[in-house]
């Protein structure tokens, strides 16, 4: 049975940095893809950044984290990361990790069959 678990959140600043990590266990993505998607109070979850192999491994983020946000993942796909740089109050939400056997990257909910549990990660001003 696959388990996500993510870890790494909690209360910062604005302008600081957080590394979030995501194990899985019962199962490994390394052909497949594993993403990150948060959602913030009273709003629909949403697509942070992805990575999957396809040759290389290759990574996509939304508009609102690319230049801040890192997305990676160790070489056994076991353990998936999002390094949070430049953080600022609209970052504020539960951040979940997902995965699947997706051949191709997606950035909708729906394409996920395995979530976590979710992460907070609050960024205060």
């Amino acid at each position: 049975q696959v388990q996500l678990v993510e870890s790494g959140g909690g209360l910062v600043q604005v302008g600081d940095s957080v590394r979030l990590s995501c194990a899985a266990s019962g199962g490994s993505f390394s052909s497949g893809t594993m993403a990150w998607f948060r959602q913030a109070p009273d709003k629909e979850r949403e697509f942070v950044g992805v990575v999957w192999t396809a040759g290389t491994t290759n990574t996509a983020y939304s508009d609102s984290v690319k230049g801040r946000f890192t997305i990676s993942r160790n070489s056994a796909a076991t353990t998936l990361y999002l390094q949070m740089n430049s953080l600022k109050p609209e970052d504020t939400a539960v951040y979940y990790c997902a995965a699947d056997s997706l051949s191709r990257p997606s950035t909708t909910v729906d394409a996920y069959t395995y979530w976590g549990q979710g992460t907070q990660v609050t960024v205060s001003s």
